[in-house]
């Protein structure tokens, strides 16, 4: 989910201030939790957790848990704001209308002058956020959660950069053509195709994951963990063949543990991470595996989408008022003499920008309740085909935790401004007291 609440906040242009990466498939908190036992390991897999602590470490992780929470929020909360003060510096002295003085040096045609100086944006951008993004990296190296060479790493940025050339600059040279087509409403123009635009990436994500990691078919060497998955597709009715079930080599790059479904329709696919399928009971997989069938059987997305919709038609009309003021205030002084000039489009970016910082926080909340339904979603279907859904998932959890050092007592400001999912301590704790079934009950969302 957290690349729809992003893509949806910031796809009509802060989703493009920074390339496309890996490393939103590689985040701890991607798309879902880790495993619980299998029928035949269910006696060695229980969380070592008390009712109080769900989730818990052992003394020498939590040290490390903690310290490396404190970096990942450093940087988190330095991201968010870089991204905004680069622009705006960039800005104050004058280096966006040279760079599109540049532009129209290097040709007459518009659209060639359009692409140089998008594309010189994305580099710039690109590059200023590399120190950080490096500065995360070491960090994720010294804790082992990464295994990834710098070299590695660095081609993928540059695979990533590659993406963000092509797809980011159509974009924005289409954003930027509406724009100066309907002078007084492009913002509602830009509203109107964010959304299939977010549609058609999410359609065609899973085509370019490949760039980054290699897949096989999941029944190459896990045949008995495709036929478990089988028994959720039947029960939730999802129907995803096995074809369409991968496996991904990440112990190449990452110690972490993940699993996921992604894509829409005929893209729509099952990926399992190889140390996932390797470290962790095949019980706890089918459980990430419901959770999230539980996002495409219960309409996130489109829930999402819709909500967000409402909520971009306020934002974009809102970003274009405070743009077209900050025209008014400094457009002689920064080189924007309108919104139709290349820089004014850069004004209208940096005012999206810190509209979508100030509303992360709801975004993250809508995300952060799907997530917990999700939860609830992959319990349940795990119910009668696990022998202990509780302490699978609860042990999932655990897993999961102990592979990212995620912290059990997060920062509540971090986690309110800036997870999209709950707190892993939050979610096992849930997990190990939700018993629908007790005293002959039934799920939320099914009755067996």
């Amino acid at each position: 989910m957290r690349f729809v609440c992003r893509c949806l906040l910031l796809l009509g242009s802060v989703l493009l201030l920074a390339p496309l990466s890996p490393s939103s498939t590689q985040s701890p908190d991607h798309p879902a939790p880790a495993s619980p036992p299998s029928a035949s390991a269910t006696s060695n897999a229980g969380p070592a957790s008390s009712p109080a602590q769900a989730y818990t470490l052992s003394p020498d992780k939590l040290a490390r848990a903690t310290a490396l929470a404190r970096i990942r929020n450093i940087l988190d909360i330095a991201g968010s704001l870089w991204s905004i003060v680069f622009l705006w510096l960039l800005l104050g002295f004058g280096g966006w209308a040279r760079i599109e003085a540049w532009a129209q040096r290097r040709s007459r045609r518009r659209s060639v002058q359009g692409a140089y100086f998008f594309l010189s944006f994305f580099f710039f951008t690109w590059l200023a956020a590399l120190p950080l993004a490096m500065v995360g990296h070491h960090f994720e190296r010294s804790y082992q959660i990464s295994v990834e060479a710098w070299g590695s790493w660095f081609a993928d940025q540059a695979k990533a950069l590659g993406l963000t050339f092509v797809v980011g600059t159509l974009l924005l040279l289409f954003f930027h053509w509406i724009v100066r087509k309907w002078p007084r409403r492009y913002w509602f123009g830009i509203w109107l195709v964010t959304l299939p635009l977010l549609v058609l990436l999410l359609l065609v994500e899973p085509l370019a994951e490949p760039l980054f990691f290699q897949f096989e078919p999941l029944s190459k060497n896990h045949p008995a963990l495709v036929q478990e998955l089988e028994k959720i597709v039947t029960r939730t009715g999802t129907g995803i063949p096995s074809e369409r079930m991968f496996l991904m080599k990440a112990s190449e790059k990452t110690n972490g543990l993940n699993a996921y479904v992604t894509g829409l329709g005929a893209t729509k696919r099952i990926v399992v991470w190889d140390n996932t399928a390797s470290r962790i009971p095949d019980d706890e997989i089918l459980f990430i595996f419901g959770h999230e069938t539980g996002h495409y059987v219960l309409n996130h997305i489109p829930k999402m989408i819709a909500g967000s919709a409402a909520g971009l038609f306020f934002v974009y009309w809102g970003c274009a008022a405070f743009a077209a003021w900050l025209i008014r205030r400094r457009g002689a002084r920064w080189g924007a003499p309108d919104l139709a000039s290349r820089t004014g489009f850069v004004v209208l970016l940096f005012a999206v920008s810190i509209a979508a910082f100030l509303l992360e926080p709801a975004g993250n909340a809508f995300s952060r309740h799907f997530e917990h339904q999700a939860d609830i979603y992959g319990q349940e279907a795990i119910h009668g085909i696990v022998p202990d859904p509780q302490k699978t998932v609860a042990a999932a959890f655990n897993d999961l935790g102990k592979a990212w050092l995620d912290d059990p007592d997060p920062n509540p400001f971090v986690q309110f401004w800036f997870n999209d999912h709950p707190s892993t301590q939050a979610r096992a704790s849930f997990a190990l007291h939700y018993d629908p079934w007790a005293n002959g009950g039934h799920g939320k969302y099914f009755r067996n």
